[in-house]
Order: structure tokens, then C-alpha cells, then sequence
């Protein structure tokens, strides 16, 4: 079996957001699982004409861009980016190349920038890539859509990582129906602990804030006396863990997620979750542990978080742990590392 290199296409970042910490935990199992897979990540940015490019048709019509989106282009290796220690527990690593060989490189593209593929001419360059969709609501890269479309239909494969986002795939490009395959995620579940409950209720105000000061301001006069809201903004992830352990019902304003994270690491810390399923949510939003609302049905809102506090026994968490099992087994590390290896013997098919 021949050696394959797979390159992870992503911007350079100051904070490694959700999306890029799947994508360096995909590319250190790809390397774990096959001795014949080099797997890395290559980091771009913009070269120093296209910043200026781009400066200039702020103010003066004549560079005013026909299309939306990142030219891919006028993109530039970013050789001295590094992503920070505290990003993964592993080393890892940071390819600076950009000219990839038909005969050994498959390049995975975020969906962010999927018109990537068209700009740099893979197809016709035969060069093996696939468009990652973490989220069907970041497909949207450009408005010329003959050439996103072109990406898409020219990808050896479509990854994703919701059911939610391969019907939305299907749907809006029928022809690459068989070329779908669903890779899994995980949550450490051993990170996520239960300990003694106090009446306290958190959220996360990034996503939706007016819609979460609207539902504060709501229950300014309902909130029992001895409850408090906590919101979780601008902690550690040592602070999140313990605040989330001793919560007992967290409040999701997900919004167009691809597959939400925070509501499940909530519901494995034995909260209660209340609020917006945000689309690749469906795919777990289960009662008891999950309550839906609908977006923007503040009233609703808290009406079930008032009744959820009145009803509330601690005998709850007993009665729930099957299900959160359940949901840990889903979102193990041992189903996404199976669901990697399935993709790397996808991959390897198309060198034989």
C-alpha cells in the first residue's frame, strides 16, 4: 500500500474555534491509524497585494470585487503560524506546501472555503480533494455559484458530521449523493463530571445575545429567589467544566450549527437543556435531558424553564444516567476514530 499525504486546508487563527479543533483531532487519528497516512494541516492567509486589494475597494470603486468570498488564488502559506499547546493535548502538524502531486496528496477543504478547489484548479490539475461541511449554514463561501457548484461536483467526497447537513446536501446538489460520508465526533466524556447540584442555571450569550437578554429581562420577575443565572463567557475550560458540574439546567441558543456542541458537554454534566435545537441539534435533542423551543419563542422559554425549576428532583440525575451513556457511546472517541479509519480506506481506493 502506497503512502498517502492528507492535507487539511484553514486559515491562520488566533483562537482555535469548534470547527478547527475537529479538524486537528481528525488529522492526529489519521496519523495514529495508518502508518502509510501523513496527515497535516496547512494554515493561509492573505498575500500582501490582496490585503491591499481588498483595503483599496473599501474606498475607491475601481477594485470592487465581482464575487464574494476569499480568492483562493491570492492566498499565501502561513509558515510561522503554529496552533497553541492548549488547542490539543498532541503535537500537531503543520504542513507549508502548497503543490500538492495527483499520485499521493488528497487536500480537505473546509466548507468555508470550498470554491477553493475551483479557484486552484484541482479537478483539472488531477489532484484528489474532498470539501469538508461541518455545517451546512458555512456553504455560503462565495456568490459565484457556478464555481461553487463546480467544487462540489468535482470533490472525490463530501464529509460530514450531521445527518441534518447530508439531507441539506442532497437536497441542493443531487449528483453528489453517493459521494456523502458522515465522519463522527467526540466529547471526552471523562472531562465531564456530576457533582453536587446547586440551583444554578448557565448559558452561553455568544451566539444569540439579544435573544438572551430578552429572556432574562422575562424572568427578572419570575426567577425564584434562590436560583441564579450564570453566564459562561470568557472562562477556562477548567472553569467551564466545574460550573457545568454543579449547574442544573443550561440554556441552548445554538444557532445554524452545523452539530452543537455545548448543549451535549452540558447534558453530560447532568443539566437539564432547555432552548434552540440550531439545526444539526436534531440529531440528539431527546427527551427528558433535551427540551426544544423554538427560536425566538421567548415567552415559551421561560415558561419551561419556570416549570422545570418548580419540578425539579434531584432524583433526576439517577433516572437520566442510561441516556447519558447513551449519548457519550454516540460521541466516543471509539466511533470517531472507526468512523476515520472507514475514511482513510475511502481515500487510499482512490491511488490504487
Amino acid at each position: 500500500m502506497k503512502k498517502v499525504n492528507i492535507t487539511y486546508l484553514l486559515p491562520e487563527m488566533k483562537g482555535a474555534s469548534g470547527g478547527a479543533k475537529v479538524i486537528y483531532n481528525h488529522s492526529l487519528i489519521l496519523n495514529s491509524i495508518n502508518k502509510n497516512v501523513n496527515s497535516k494541516i496547512v494554515h493561509l492567509k492573505k498575500n500582501f497585494l490582496y490585503k491591499l486589494e481588498q483595503s483599496l475597494s473599501k474606498r475607491i470603486k475601481l477594485f470592487e470585487k465581482k464575487y464574494s468570498g476569499w480568492d483562493g488564488k491570492k492566498m499565501k502559506i502561513s509558515k510561522k503560524f503554529r496552533p497553541k499547546k492548549n488547542w490539543h493535548d498532541d503535537k500537531i502538524l503543520v504542513g507549508d506546501n502548497l503543490n500538492f502531486d495527483g499520485k499521493k496528496d488528497f487536500v480537505i477543504i473546509p466548507e468555508i472555503w470550498a470554491h477553493f478547489a475551483t479557484d486552484l484548479k484541482f479537478a483539472e490539475k488531477g489532484i484528489n480533494y474532498a470539501i469538508f461541511v461541518q455545517g451546512f449554514y458555512h456553504m455560503y463561501s462565495t456568490n459565484n455559484f457556478v464555481s461553487l457548484k463546480k467544487s462540489y461536483e468535482d470533490a472525490r467526497l463530501i464529509i460530514t458530521t450531521s445527518k441534518y447537513s447530508i439531507s441539506y446536501l442532497r437536497t441542493m446538489f443531487p449528483k453528489i449523493r453517493k459521494k456523502i460520508f458522515k465522519v463522527n465526533l467526540s466529547i471526552d466524556n471523562k472531562k465531564f463530571k456530576i457533582k453536587k447540584k446547586t440551583n444554578l442555571i448557565t448559558y452561553m450569550p455568544r451566539k444569540l445575545p439579544e435573544h438572551s437578554n430578552l429572556l432574562l429581562f422575562f424572568l427578572k420577575n419570575l426567577l425564584p429567589k434562590n436560583w441564579k443565572i450564570l453566564p459562561l463567557i470568557n472562562v477556562s475550560e477548567k472553569e467551564l467544566i466545574h460550573t457545568l458540574s454543579i449547574s442544573k439546567i443550561f440554556l441552548s441558543f445554538s444557532n445554524f450549527e452545523g452539530m452543537g456542541i455545548p448543549p451535549i458537554e452540558a447534558a453530560l454534566s447532568g443539566n437539564k437543556v432547555i432552548g434552540y435545537v440550531g439545526g444539526g441539534g436534531s440529531e440528539y435533542w431527546r427527551k427528558p435531558i433535551f427540551i426544544k423551543v423554538e427560536s425566538g419563542e421567548i415567552e415559551d422559554f421561560a415558561k419551561k424553564i419556570i416549570h422545570n425549576i418548580k419540578t425539579y428532583k434531584n432524583s433526576w440525575i439517577k433516572k437520566t444516567k442510561k441516556k447519558r451513556l447513551q449519548l457519550s457511546n454516540y460521541y466516543s472517541k471509539k466511533s470517531e476514530k472507526e468512523s476515520l479509519i472507514l475514511l482513510s480506506n475511502k481515500i487510499f481506493k482512490f491511488f490504487d
